[in-house]
């Protein structure tokens, strides 16, 4: 399953401080499925994330009742985002 979309970079503070993009609602229902078929605990889904022309291997987050795709320091950096920037990010499930 591939899917694409784009979001708000924003950060969590917590004890493992982390920059996300929160995926939309309309993807929320697929990813759900597919977590079923792939999730290893806690409704993590392991997947392939891109943005601009950097691809990484990460596992989206159940937040709230939908996903969170984390995105990494060296990733950001790689690719110059900012708290707040808009990206397009593009993901691949093995289902």
């Amino acid at each position: 399953m591939e899917l694409q979309f784009s979001g708000e970079v924003w950060y969590w503070r917590g004890p493992a401080p982390f920059h996300f993009v929160t995926a939309p609602d309309d993807a929320c229902g697929a990813l759900e499925s597919a977590s079923a078929l792939v999730s290893y605990g806690w409704g993590m889904i392991p997947v392939s994330a891109q943005i601009g022309a950097t691809i990484w291997t990460t596992s989206l987050w159940p937040k709230d009742g939908g996903y969170i795709v984390p995105v990494k320091t060296w990733v950001r950096r790689a690719e110059g985002i900012e708290l707040g920037d808009l990206v397009t990010v593009r993901l691949t499930v093995d289902v």
